[in-house]
């Protein structure tokens, strides 16, 4: 069972080599083969939606750039689930391009934006993975 990130906004103290991630605070869980998977839930006011798309970019193209994404049961490093919580994806889809390393979202015409924007990730990956991004970002776990 996967467990879910309570939605904080406290900022973690940073420490030598680490980012501070300011909206996502995850939590670990590990599976009978040793896979690991961060879960999170971020859930901001419209004007700190960039410095979530910010750090939600961060996160993501880190992996990108140091490890191979792809299924785990196919022998790669790592794999992410990245969703607007249900109230916020009524307003439409997030997604993040690999390949260009950004983050979009697009949004359906003429829907009322929401009071707030809420986003879930789930990072799932190998114990090699799962210790990198544990050093690089300073989470527990």
């Amino acid at each position: 069972p996967r467990l879910h990130g309570a939605c904080r906004q406290e900022t973690r103290a940073m420490t030598m080599g680490t980012a501070v991630l300011q909206y996502l605070d995850f939590d670990f869980s590990e599976d009978e083969h040793g896979l690991g998977s961060f879960d999170a839930m971020a859930s901001v006011l419209p004007v700190q939606v960039p410095a979530l798309h910010a750090e939600l970019t961060r996160v993501l193209a880190w992996a990108c750039d140091a490890f191979s994404k792809g299924p785990l049961d196919e022998a790669y490093d790592w794999d992410y689930d990245l969703q607007l919580a249900e109230d916020s994806a009524a307003q439409g889809h997030i997604g993040f391009y690999e390949s260009s390393r950004s983050l979009r979202v697009d949004v359906h015409p003429g829907v009322m934006p929401a009071s707030r924007h809420t986003v879930t990730l789930t990072v799932s990956g190998t114990p090699v993975f799962c210790r990198a991004l544990r050093e690089a970002f300073g989470l527990d776990g």
